[in-house]
């Protein structure tokens, strides 16, 4: 039984479709350019007949001349987005106050802020169950301050 529809062209496209949502489950952003390789590899196939070396070369040649000239470009814009949406977030903490729920320290402390327990730290000894300030954030850490 022979399969018709499974042309280079289309297994060209399949590849790119494989290597476009691998690169969504492991976000390296490199994956996605040789998916773009593997398509524009499908498209001169299915406008021109050419063997499979040429197919390879296609593939290489489109992959890494994206890769060069796009990669470092799309992760700067991505960059800026993440960075304007971290200083969104953080501003949701800076100036608010927690209570602590354990003495905090330099090194090491506990606070409840907006119903959720946080690890924190501070430049002096606070006592617990004080009211604190979050003067900044760091992951899953809060800086804090005694009013």
């Amino acid at each position: 039984m022979e399969i018709d529809w499974l042309t280079h062209e289309v297994m060209w496209f399949l590849i790119g479709l494989v290597l476009l949502v691998t690169e969504l489950a492991l976000p390296s952003f490199i994956l996605i350019f040789f998916g773009i390789g593997a398509w524009v590899t499908a498209l001169t196939i299915w406008f021109t007949d050419v063997g499979i070396e040429t197919q390879l070369i296609v593939f290489i040649l489109t992959s890494l001349i994206s890769l060069i000239i796009f990669r470092n470009r799309f992760l700067n814009l991505f960059d800026k987005q993440n960075a304007h949406f971290t200083d969104d977030v953080d501003s949701d903490f800076i100036g608010k106050v927690a209570t602590t729920i354990e003495p905090v320290n330099s090194v090491s402390g506990k606070v409840l802020f907006n119903g959720t327990q946080w690890k924190a730290i501070s430049d002096e000894n606070i006592k617990s169950d004080q009211k604190v300030e979050v003067i900044s954030k760091d992951n899953i850490t809060l800086k804090i301050k005694s009013f």
